[in-house]
């Protein structure tokens, strides 16, 4: 069994608007052949076709406020109501009431516990390393969880060598931002196919996509439609690749931001859970309503 896991940080289902909303205006020809045509927004869940699952789920869990991604991850890697044990939404990054719930009691911890392969396959570049070492800066839920099962996350070295990929998926980040002028660059589908040819190693990995919430608390709709566009040949690169692509792809989120450039603030909105794969294996998902049904599905999938 290979599952990916797909996360696309402040990722909701929002209304058809072009004006508002990125999905509405930009051009993704390849997810729309999988959707039947459908754009990914509110009124195209729930929809289940031969090749594809789109779901709608809660990320707000009974919980006053907005959701946060600190809560909102833990709940996706634990499968527990964290906001309604806590009584609040937390986020950005977690603080020790949310920590708590990211030691031992996460899909990484139990895949590690049940002797199967595991992979954060985001690379990481030496200024973050920095930052966390010198405690400027703290892990996000993600990262944290990873690395209290006991787990290293992938570096520069990992990403030169091929083995983990950039966090904006094609690594022209790294040249433009970070001056980092020898590290690969890859077109978007080259990156999906570079993504299916690393996760095929794995029972389970995990690819962290943050840029979408950035983006959503900018405000800014070119940025949006572009990272859009690029994880659409992204997704045709990592699907259409022949004996290599993930028995189960699974995309979902923490909370709505992007979906609604109107505010810089996460939303209410209910997230999109994608699926492609064998239609047996999306069918363990039927009964998702919120984020809390992720972790036990992917539980009874690896048989955890």
């Amino acid at each position: 069994m290979n599952l990916l896991f797909l996360f696309l940080d402040g990722i909701g289902l929002g209304d058809n608007n072009p004006e508002i909303n990125p999905f509405a205006r930009a051009d993704m020809p390849y997810l729309q052949s999988l959707l039947g045509g459908r754009k990914l927004t509110r009124e195209s869940a729930p929809f289940e076709g031969d090749l594809a699952t789109l779901l709608s789920i809660d990320p707000n869990l009974g919980v006053d406020g907005l959701p946060q991604s600190a809560t909102g991850q833990a709940v996706l890697l634990t499968g527990i109501n964290v906001p309604a044990e806590l009584g609040y939404h937390y986020g950005p990054k977690p603080n020790p009431d949310v920590a708590k719930y990211l030691d031992g009691k996460t899909v990484f911890s139990k895949i590690v516990k049940a002797g199967k392969k595991t992979a954060l396959l985001s690379a990481y570049p030496p200024r973050y390393f920095v930052g966390i070492n010198s405690g400027k800066h703290l892990y996000s839920s993600i990262p944290l969880a990873f690395t209290n099962a006991g787990l290293s996350l992938f570096t520069k070295d990992d990403y030169y060598a091929g083995n983990a990929l950039a966090a904006d998926f094609t690594g022209q980040g790294w040249h433009d931002f970070l001056h980092l002028h020898e590290a690969p660059v890859y077109s978007p589908e080259e990156a999906g196919q570079k993504l299916a040819e690393i996760a095929s190693k794995y029972d389970f990995s995990l690819f962290e996509y943050w840029a979408s919430d950035y983006a959503g608390h900018k405000q800014d709709m070119d940025s949006a439609v572009r990272q859009l566009e690029t994880f659409d040949g992204v997704l045709k690169g990592l699907l259409g690749t022949s004996g290599c692509k993930p028995d189960l792809l699974l995309i979902t989120s923490d909370h709505g931001n992007m979906e609604d450039l109107s505010t810089r603030r996460h939303t209410a909105a209910d997230v999109p859970l994608l699926l492609f794969g064998d239609k047996s294996l999306r069918q363990e998902f039927q009964n998702v309503h919120d984020l809390t049904g992720i972790a036990p599905a992917i539980s009874r999938i690896l048989d955890l």
